[in-house]
């Protein structure tokens, strides 16, 4: 094991210090903490826990020899740390931002200062696509324009042919958000395609993705087949953004609602639809717990993969309402997850803890539960 020489100061990697079976078994037992659980099976791993990063941001900075980097903020500040070779992004990603900060020297771009307001680049969101080894660049300005703009698309195509689309993206705000809400697509369909499985995806530059492909397709199987769909099941999946979940188990189902918040999101998991000739599903935009509250239909398995926030109260209510047959448990964060079990448990029962690395080298984990109705 090489550990990442800007662990200490980033912080992305910080768990890169110590053995890998070590970082799992430590994951184990921070789920079985937060679930008050001990039936937490060992966490699924990678073969290979190095580059498995498809979603990267990075800030921009020029450095005391007025040169170009990218990189990530120290943590806990405001401080870019300039990463030339990160151990968690995958490889086309790290190609990518160094040949940025290549074009942007020699066509004298500045970084964007937050404090004057002043400079062009401010951030890249990158997303490549693990099955192609295609990329999606979205370009981030503080300035009203890109200067040169064809030409530094030109020069970003010519050194990385393996980018499919550039997008700019304008953000003048001064919270912590990357991306701005205006959008303009320099070259290419301003979108990019992944596959998990034999399933395909459309990704837009605001729509939800996990970050690590490979793990994605563990996960999702083996909350898939925990759920325990067949050809008569009526499935609900919630907090479905661009439809992956639903998708997958409209193979199986007799048919699929998914329910997303994110307006963009759906749009690409109705296309998503289309483009796999899946005809047994339909999207909503909506409030999961509202959506819930107020349906009609009573689902036999609910699935539901929210934000790090969890479950709202209104939409653990409505379960608790509805009571359906099994519910599946997919989250990101075990606190928020220990604290809707707790809500959930007045119908339902503990079945199966699968923790999944979606995030090696780091503090986070993925986890499914399984949830079977009980008697009472």
């Amino acid at each position: 094991m090489n550990p990442c020489p800007y662990r200490k100061q980033c912080g992305s990697c910080s768990g890169m210090t110590e053995e890998y079976s070590l970082s799992l078994k430590k994951k184990r037992d921070v789920v079985r903490q937060c679930t008050g659980c001990s039936m937490v099976e060992p966490v699924i791993g990678m073969k290979d826990p190095f580059h498995y990063r498809c979603k990267v941001f990075a800030a921009f900075h020029k450095n005391r020899r007025n040169q170009m980097t990218a990189g990530m903020f120290e943590e806990e500040s405001h401080t870019v740390v300039p990463v030339i070779d990160c151990a968690i992004q995958h490889p086309l990603a790290n190609k990518i931002l160094q040949q940025i900060c290549h074009i942007a020297d020699s066509m004298h771009l500045d970084a964007y200062d937050e404090d004057r307001g002043t400079g062009t680049l401010r951030y890249v969101y990158i997303r490549v696509s693990h099955a192609l080894n295609k990329a999606m660049v979205v370009i981030v300005i503080g300035s009203r324009e890109l200067p040169g703009s064809r030409y530094f698309v030109q020069q970003l195509h010519q050194h990385c042919p393996e980018i499919s689309t550039v997008v700019l993206n304008w953000n003048h705000g001064s919270d912590s958000m990357v991306l701005g809400p205006k959008f303009k697509t320099l070259w290419g369909p301003g979108t990019i395609e992944d596959r998990i499985g034999n399933v395909r995806f459309r990704i837009s530059p605001q729509s939800f993705y996990q970050v690590n492909p490979q793990m994605t397709e563990v996960l999702y199987q083996n909350a898939l087949k925990l759920a325990g769909i067949t050809k008569d099941s009526m499935v609900l999946d919630a907090c479905c953004g661009i439809g992956t979940i639903s998708l997958m188990a409209a193979k199986e189902a007799k048919q699929v609602i998914g329910v997303e918040v994110n307006a963009r999101a759906v749009q690409d998991a109705i296309i998503n639809a289309k483009i796999n000739g899946i005809h047994n599903v339909q999207f909503f935009a909506a409030d999961a717990g509202e959506f819930l509250t107020e349906c009609d239909v009573h689902f036999d398995v609910v699935v539901m993969d929210p934000p790090r926030g969890g479950l709202s109260r209104q939409f653990c209510d409505a379960l608790l309402q509805m009571k359906p047959e099994r519910a599946v448990y997919v989250s990101c964060n075990p606190e928020t997850l220990g604290r809707d079990l707790k809500i959930l448990s007045q119908a339902y029962q503990i079945r199966k803890i699968i923790p999944v690395d979606q995030f090696p080298w780091t503090r986070h984990v993925e986890t499914i539960v399984l949830l079977s109705r009980t008697n009472s």
